[in-house]
This record gives structure tokens, C-alpha cells and sequence, in this order.
């Protein structure tokens, strides 16, 4: 999240000339602080295995994921025209740029001391500082222009995340680029095609409509409410909720299932749909490997050897395969069930 303390002025001052904000998009970025949290603490309670399923990690969790990052990044532009529609300060540029570097770097330090096998090396902070960067020479260019390059732009970046991949492009030091086949091991993954092309869209959009933007009544809606000036008071501090919430949430979470232990069926249908996988890629029958994936889930719970994981010894290893072996045959109808 870019903290767009600079890039939520409008031109509309108050008495003693000092630019006020525009509370709408300040709200705005505040509501898409609040879905994106949501989503953290579903993934966290999946992860910690508080739920039973990890509704992040669904098609419909991932969709969610999607659309939150896009509203963000679909902010970051309108932002960055509004930072710049007078000019380009470089002084409260380059101070807000390095904050949102420094924020990535330190998130990537961070997850590599705690999760070394899934760091994030490029997540929706790596992009925003990128695109900043990138989106420049469009930000400065005269409006005639600058529209229909951005569109233009936008376009590639959106598009050419299908259409421009290429197997020079699966270098893992290129997986920023997005172009490649293979997916990244890591948490939070944000890569320029075809997220860039989010932000020029903003770009586009709020270069097209500002004028007409700000004298609308939504231009000058002030926060008055509970609600309205916490949306806004969040979104004018985007920066420090997005790098606050995420460890006060997990440790939230970690409390509770402390407390509770994990839930009895936690993975349960993410290990069914895994044995089911490699049974049926090993030559078994997709009938027969769905009914065994339910016997072997059942039957590890039942011998004590579910929690164990990748910390069998060789004897409970010899015990989990002879139980898979027997649920496979029984499901086939060749010997009884274990």
C-alpha cells in the first residue's frame, strides 16, 4: 500500500490556502485496507489451522485476493496523477519512494528470517515502488499524450501477462516480470505483467476525468461520521496499517489456537485432494483413489500419525504406507478395509 499522504491533495483550498484532501479516495484506500485485512486473518485462521480449510487459498479466496490488490493498485495511480498534476515535487517524491522501498526491503528481510522457503521478494510493495519509478515519463508527459500512451501501456502490461510469455523468461531472477510458466514459492507475489498495468490504468482514468472529478459533490464529501473519518484517518496512513496489521492479526490468531488447539478436520480436504493427485498420476483409478483418500485421512487420524507430518520417523513412515496400501485395495474391492 503506498502511503499517499502527498497524493490524495486536491486544488481545492481552504481559507488560509492550504490544500485540503480528498476524503473520498482517502476513504477508498481505507475500505480496500479494510477488505485486505479480512483477507489476512482468513488466511491466517486457515493457516494456523483454526478453520478447517484455508478459504484463501479457494479459487473464490484467490479471486478476493485479485480484487483487493487491483483496487490498490488502481489507487496508486490516481494517486501519483494527483502528486503530480501541478508538477513534480521531487523532494516529497523521492521521500515517500524511499519509504515504500525501504517498507519492501524490510518485509523481505523479514519473511526470509521467518520463512526462508516462501519469502516475499517481490510483493504489492516491490510493485508500487516499480511502477512508480516506471510510470514517470507518463506522469509528466502533456495530457494529450500522456492519456493515450497510458492506455496504450496498460494494455501491454494487462494483456502481455498471456500473450508475451516465453521460456528465456523462467529465470527465478526474472519472476518479476510475471512472464514466465512456472509460479514462485512465496507468500505475496505482485509482479509487473499485468499488475503494472493496473496502475497506468488509474493513470489513465484519473488524468481523463480529474477535472470533471473535482467539481463533483464526491470531490468535496467530507468525512464527518465514526465510520467515514476512520476510513480516511486509515487511508491517510495506508503505509503503517498495511506494515501494523498483518503481525498484530497473527499473533491474534496464533493466541487463540494456543488456546483452542487446531481444529479436528484442519486439512483434511487440502491432504484428500493431494493423495487423490498422486494417486490417480501414479496409474490408480479416480473412483477408487477418492474413496481412498478418505479412508487414509481417517485412518491417520485414527492411528495417532495425522499431526506427525514430515517428522515420521522410518517406522510410522512404514505404517502410513501400509495404511494407504490397505485403504487403495479396499477401495478397489481386493481386500477388506483396514
Amino acid at each position: 500500500m503506498l502511503d499517499t499522504s502527498l497524493t490524495s491533495k486536491a486544488d481545492t483550498t481552504s481559507d488560509d490556502s492550504r490544500p485540503l484532501r480528498i476524503d473520498a479516495i482517502d476513504a477508498a484506500r481505507g475500505t480496500a485496507l479494510l477488505a485486505m485485512a479480512a483477507y489476512h486473518l482468513t488466511w491466517d485462521l486457515g493457516f494456523l489451522k483454526v478453520t478447517p480449510l484455508n478459504a484463501a487459498l479457494t479459487p473464490p479466496g484467490r479471486l478476493a485476493a485479485h480484487l483487493i490488490a487491483g483496487s490498490f493498485l488502481l489507487l496508486v495511480g490516481i494517486g501519483l496523477v494527483l502528486a503530480t498534476r501541478n508538477g513534480l515535487r521531487w523532494r516529497p517524491y523521492l521521500i515517500r519512494l524511499a519509504r515504500i522501498g525501504g517498507a519492501a526491503i524490510l518485509i523481505t528481510g523479514v519473511t526470509y528470517w521467518f520463512m526462508p522457503d516462501g519469502f516475499i521478494f517481490f510483493g504489492i510493495l516491490h510493485c508500487i515502488a516499480v511502477a512508480s519509478i516506471l510510470a514517470l515519463p507518463l506522469l509528466i508527459m502533456p495530457a494529450v499524450i500522456g492519456i493515450p500512451a497510458s492506455i496504450l501501456a496498460s494494455a501491454v502490461f494487462v494483456l502481455g501477462g498471456t500473450v508475451l510469455r516465453h521460456p528465456m523468461l523462467e529465470a527465478s531472477e526474472l519472476f518479476f516480470l510475471g512472464l514466465g510458466s512456472r509460479l514462485p514459492q512465496t507468500n505475496d507475489w505482485v509482479p509487473l505483467f499485468p499488475w503494472f498495468g493496473i496502475v497506468l490504468a488509474g493513470i489513465a482514468l484519473t488524468r481523463a476525468g480529474l477535472p470533471a472529478f473535482l467539481r463533483s459533490r464526491l470531490a468535496r464529501w467530507r468525512a464527518e461520521e465514526r465510520v467515514g473519518r476512520a476510513a480516511t484517518f486509515a487511508g491517510r496512513h495506508s503505509l503503517a496499517v498495511y506494515l501494523v496489521h498483518q503481525p498484530v492479526l497473527f499473533g491474534l490468531v496464533y493466541g487463540l489456537v494456543s488456546l483452542t488447539g487446531p481444529h479436528p478436520n484442519a486439512g483434511v480436504a487440502e491432504f484428500r485432494k493431494e493423495f487423490q493427485g498422486n494417486c490417480t498420476r501414479t496409474g490408480g483409478g479416480p473412483e477408487a483413489c477418492r474413496i481412498a483418500s478418505r479412508c487414509v485421512a481417517d485412518g491417520l487420524r485414527r492411528e495417532g500419525l495425522w499431526a506427525t507430518g514430515v517428522t515420521f520417523t522410518i517406522e510410522e513412515r512404514a505404517r502410513a504406507q501400509a495404511l494407504s496400501r490397505q485403504c487403495y485395495e479396499a477401495a478397489e474391492g481386493t481386500s477388506p478395509p483396514p
